[in-house]
């Protein structure tokens, strides 16, 4: 190798080597670069991945008490069923009772009135009111009926006798029916008929007549005489009462009857129940008088003639002669409006405990076994 060469090789070599340590070193540099960017990167996914335990604890522990305060389903079923828009409408319908119910009997009490003042004022022979000296010894308050067939005279029989109970043990209406030929011991009178107790002592003595022989006490009294009867269906029933009738009848009627079902006015009626001239004579006229009042009973269940029944009722209390509160009415009025089911009826005397008699003066009378008709009487009003 010529020195040219040598020399030339020399002059290389430093250039190369020292080429290569800027490159070592460029390289290093830039490994340490990539090494810090490569730790800083780490280290950041570090710090964000690794949890932070006091975050998480509460964390937790706001889970926990939120949840704690959340029911389970079943509770949180058996809180919500007292809902307040429940109990609103249960409100609202115990108000809507409450103000149809004051309505009620505000128009009852207003027509009552009305009924009252309108029987009194217009023409009637109205019976003159009595001084009844009526009681009850038990829960009962019965009320004796009697009609009247007066025509003018002061001392007229009595033409029927009923006792109607209408807040008894069975909380539903019942009567009673007296044969007018029954013979009995009239209070300081002696032995008559029934209806001559009427005649001696008006409704008292008639309530104490039926308290001796037959141990029912009466609390209140009603007396009404036939053109009364009349005038008391035709108000309550302008289209007529529904009965079947149970034969042809026309003898000593002003109007014939034929047999079967029908509408009867108010003289109908009156014909009908007071009809006695065939083979049964009173037995049959007590049964048509029972077989009336329960037809008008019936006739209740006609919405119509409900609402009619507060006017009718005064207008009957204006008709007649009673002392019946309208108080006890209006407090039996579920009781009377059972009676649209049908009326239980009672004859006295009961079957098989009387038999034929005559009075002291030949006439036809119905003597009685006292202690058997006591006790169906009881019988019969206790269930």
């Amino acid at each position: 190798m010529s020195r040219m060469d040598r020399h030339r090789n020399e002059e290389e070599k430093p250039r190369t080597s020292k080429k290569n340590i800027f490159a070592r070193r460029q390289r290093k540099g830039t490994s340490d670069e990539d090494s810090s960017m490569e730790d800083f990167s780490q280290n950041y996914q570090d710090d964000w991945q690794r949890p932070n335990d006091d975050y998480y604890e509460e964390t937790d522990r706001i889970n926990e008490d939120r949840y704690a305060q959340v029911p389970p389903p079943s509770e949180k079923k058996s809180k919500k069923k007292p809902k307040k828009p429940r109990k609103k409408k249960k409100h609202r319908i115990l108000r809507f009772i409450l103000t149809l119910l004051i309505l009620l009997i505000a128009y009852s009490g207003i027509s009552f009135y009305l009924g009252q003042r309108v029987g009194a004022s217009e023409d009637n022979d109205v019976p003159e009111a009595e001084t009844f000296n009526g009681f009850s010894d038990d829960d009962a308050h019965n009320i004796l009926l009697i009609g009247s067939d007066s025509r003018g005279e002061e001392n007229a029989r009595a033409d029927t006798i009923m006792v109607l109970q209408l807040d008894g043990p069975a909380n539903k209406p019942k009567l009673i029916s007296f044969m007018r030929d029954t013979y009995v011991d009239i209070p300081g009178e002696g032995d008559n008929k029934i209806n001559a107790s009427y005649a001696y002592g008006g409704a008292d003595l008639v309530r104490q007549t039926i308290s001796q022989n037959f141990g029912i006490d009466c609390q209140y009294y009603m007396t009404l005489d036939f053109q009364t009867f009349e005038k008391v269906i035709d108000t309550l029933f302008s289209n007529g009462v529904d009965i079947d009738a149970e034969k042809d009848m026309s003898k000593n009627l002003e109007v014939p009857i034929e047999k079967g079902p029908q509408k009867m006015d108010g003289l109908t009626l009156l014909q009908y129940a007071r009809f006695r001239m065939d083979d049964e004579g009173d037995f049959g006229r007590v049964r048509r008088q029972q077989q009336v009042i329960s037809a008008i009973f019936s006739e209740l269940k006609n919405p119509i003639s409900l609402l009619k029944l507060p006017y009718a009722a005064g207008k009957t209390m204006g008709y007649s002669a009673n002392d019946v509160p309208m108080t006890f009415l209006a407090k039996n009025i579920l009781s009377i409006s059972k009676g649209a089911a049908g009326v239980d009826r009672l004859s006295v005397p009961a079957d098989d405990t009387w038999s034929y008699g005559q009075s002291f003066n030949g006439g036809s009378v119905l003597l009685f076994d006292q202690q058997a008709n006591q006790q169906a009487i009881q019988n019969f009003l206790a269930k």
